[in-house]
C-alpha cells in the first residue's frame, strides 16, 4: 500500500521502502498518522540495520542487571544525602510512593516502543511519526537533555570518588585534576565503545558483587543507627514542602530511562515483533527491577540516614562526593574505608554505561535531523564514534569544572526526565489510537498528576 496520507487521510502511510511491517490493524492511528515521511533517510537506514540484527543482545536476567545497574548508582550516591537531610517523616513518605511510580513510569515509557506499530524504531523515531518532525525534534532535545547531562554527573562523581579514595584510603598523593578525569572518562568511555554485548557482560559482572555489597554495607550500619535522633530532628522546610523537594531527586535517583528504548527494542528481536509479548516481556522485566531497586536502593538510604543523621547528610553535600565517600571518610572504620569507595566507583560505572547508551541514542538522533545529508553519509557504527569522542571531551572538561552534583540533579531529573518518564507516555496515550486503550487507565492519570506536579515543583525550586 503507498497511497499517501495527503490523499487519504483515513488510513496512515505504512513503512512501505522497509520490511517487516506489522498490519494494517497496527498502523491505524486516528488523529496521530504513523507516517514514515517524518523520518529522515538515515533513520530509515538505522531501522534497516536494527531489522536487520535478528540475535537479541541480552536475555530476561541480563537486562534486569543492566537496569537495575543503570538505576541503582544514583539512589545510592546521592539520594540519601537529599532525601536523609530532611527528617525523618519525609523519608517515610518518599519511600512509600516511589515503587510505584519507578515501576508504573518505566513500564508506561517502553510502551513507547513496545506497543509501536511499526518495529525496529527506537522511542524518538516512535515518537517523530506519530506526531511530526517539530515535535519529534522537541522531544529527542528533551530526552538528549534529560541522559546526557547524567553522563556529565557520573564524570565528576567517578574523578571524585577516586581522588578521594587515593587521597584518604591508599594515602597517596593529590593527582592532577586533568590527569585524572581524562584517565577516568577515558577508560569508562573506551569500555563502553567496545560494543553492546561487552557492555552488558561487564555491567553484569559489576552489578552481582554491586549488590552484595550494597547489602553489606546497609546491614554492617545498623549498629550505628540512632533511630531517636534522627526522629527528633527538625528540618525547617515543612514536611509538605520537604516531600515536594524530595521528588525530583527521587525520579532521578530511579531512573533507568536511558537504557529502556534499547531494551525495548532487543525485547521485540526476542518475541519476533509481537506486539502482546514484547508488552509482557517489557512488564515483568521492569516489575523486577523496581522491586530490586526500591528494595537495595532504599534499605540503603534509611541505614545511612539512621547512622549519619541529618547533619551528616548535610556535611556530605558540602563537600559534593557521595555519601560513601564521606562514610568511609567519617567512619575511620577499615571495612567501610575500603569497601564503601569500591561500591561507589562499581555504582558509577554500571550507571554511566547505562546513560551513554541513552546518550548515544539521543545523540545520533539530533545529527540525523540536524545534517541528514552528512547523517545519510555516515553509518551508524560512524556516528557511535563521533558520540564517544564527543562524550569523552566535554564530559572530561565538566569534571575538572567540578560543579555541584545536586544542583544539577535537580534539574535533569525534576524537568526533563520527569517530562519523558510520566507526562510523554500519557500524552501519547491520550494523542494516538495504537496506545488509546492505555488513556483512561488509572495508572495512566497517575503518571500525568504525578509528572505535572514534579515538573512545576523543579521550576518553583529553580527560583
Amino acid at each position: 500500500m503507498t497511497t499517501s496520507h495527503k490523499q487519504d487521510t483515513t488510513h496512515p502511510v505504512p513503512y512501505a521502502d522497509l520490511p517487516e511491517q506489522y498490519s494494517d490493524e497496527h498502523l491505524e492511528l486516528g488523529r496521530a498518522q504513523f507516517d514514515a515521511d517524518h523520518l529522515t533517510e538515515a533513520d530509515k537506514e538505522q531501522i534497516r540495520e536494527q531489522r536487520r540484527s535478528k540475535a537479541p543482545d541480552g536475555n530476561f536476567f541480563s537486562w534486569v542487571i543492566a537496569l537495575f545497574g543503570t538505576g541503582v548508582g544514583a539512589g545510592i550516591l546521592f539520594l540519601p544525602i537529599n532525601a536523609g537531610s530532611f527528617g525523618f517523616w519525609p523519608l517515610v513518605i518518599a519511600t512509600l510512593i516511589i515503587g510505584p511510580m519507578v515501576f508504573l513510569s518505566h513500564r508506561a515509557y517502553a510502551r513507547i516502543v513496545a506497543a509501536s506499530p511499526s518495529k525496529g524504531l527506537d522511542v524518538l523515531q516512535v515518537v517523530t511519526a506519530l506526531t511530526g518532525r517539530k515535535r519529534g525534534l522537541a522531544s529527542a532535545l528533551m530526552y538528549w537533555l534529560g541522559i546526557y547531562p547524567v553522563v556529565l554527573i557520573y564524570a565528576i562523581s567517578i574523578t571524585n570518588t577516586v581522588d578521594s579514595f587515593v587521597v584518604n584510603q591508599l594515602h597517596g598523593p593529590e593527582i592532577n585534576r586533568w590527569i585524572l578525569a581524562t584517565v577516568c572518562v577515558g577508560v569508562l568511555t573506551g569500555a563502553y565503545a567496545l560494543g553492546m554485548k561487552v557492555t552488558l557482560w561487564l555491567a553484569n559482572a559489576l552489578v552481582y558483587p554491586l549488590i552484595f555489597a550494597l547489602a553489606a554495607v546497609s546491614i554492617y550500619l545498623i549498629p550505628r543507627w540512632d533511630v531517636a535522633s534522627f526522629r527528633g530532628y527538625e528540618s525547617q522546610t515543612p514536611m509538605w514542602q520537604a516531600v515536594l523537594l524530595i521528588m525530583p531527586v527521587l525520579v532521578f535517583s530511579f531512573s533507568h530511562i536511558a537504557a529502556v528504548s534499547q531494551f525495548a527494542l532487543d525485547m521485540q528481536k526476542r518475541t519476533g515483533g509481537d506486539v502482546a509479548a514484547t508488552e509482557r516481556a517489557v512488564s515483568k522485566i521492569e516489575l523486577v527491577t523496581a522491586a530490586m531497586l526500591v528494595l537495595f536502593t532504599m534499605f540503603f538510604v534509611w541505614s545511612c540516614a539512621l547512622a549519619l543523621g541529618a547533619d551528616g547528610m548535610d556535611a556530605a553535600n558540602e563537600q559534593n562526593v557521595p555519601v560513601l565517600s564521606y562514610l568511609a571518610n567519617e567512619t575511620h572504620t577499615p571495612f567501610l574505608a575500603w569497601v564503601s569507595p569500591l561500591i561507589a566507583i562499581c555504582a558509577i560505572i554500571t550507571s554511566y554505561f547505562g546513560h551513554l547508551l541513552g546518550t548515544e541514542e539521543g545523540t545520533g538522533y539530533l545529527i540525523r535531523v540536524a545534517a541528514p545529508r552528512t547523517a545519510a553519509k555516515l553509518t551508524p557504527r560512524s556516528i557511535r564514534r563521533v558520540v564517544n569522542v564527543f562524550v569523552f571531551v566535554t564530559a572530561v572538561l565538566v569534571a575538572v569544572l567540578n560543579p555541584s552534583v545536586l544542583d544539577m540533579i535537580s534539574v535533569v531529573g525534576g524537568v526533563f526526565v520527569a517530562f519523558l518518564l510520566y507526562i510523554l507516555p500519557a500524552l501519547l496515550a491520550f494523542k494516538a489510537t495504537a496506545f488509546r486503550h492505555y488513556a483512561r487507565r488509572p495508572d495512566t492519570i497517575f503518571l500525568l498528576v504525578m509528572g505535572s506536579l514534579i515538573l512545576v515543583v523543579s521550576i518553583w525550586g529553580m527560583f
